[in-house]
């Protein structure tokens, strides 16, 4: 890819987001992901990692890994994604880490 067809591909997909912002959805395709309620100790507890370990390994702070496990917070967008794949495949954390 040159330098101007990548410029050209970046402009075009900001203007998209752009329209797409401002309420223009024509030719955009939309995609809607539903997420269950996670259990974020069953996941946890499945790699064998402690909570300090776990947090680390997954890049938050082990107080939000707290709140997430005792229920006074849920965890959301990318968090939620990743523990939701980790739920699937709990050695994922140990893979990707080696």
């Amino acid at each position: 890819m040159t330098t101007d067809s990548a410029y050209d591909s970046i402009r075009q997909g900001l203007g998209e987001a752009l329209a797409f912002a401002a309420g223009n959805t024509a030719g955009a395709q939309m995609h809607q992901v539903q997420i269950t309620h996670v259990d974020v100790a069953a996941i946890r507890a499945s790699t064998g990692l402690s909570q300090s370990q776990f947090a680390r390994s997954i890049g938050v702070a082990k107080g939000t890994l707290l709140n997430w496990e005792q229920g006074r917070r849920r965890p959301t967008g990318p968090a939620q994604v990743l523990l939701a794949m980790i739920a699937k495949r709990p050695s994922l954390v140990g893979e990707l880490l080696r």
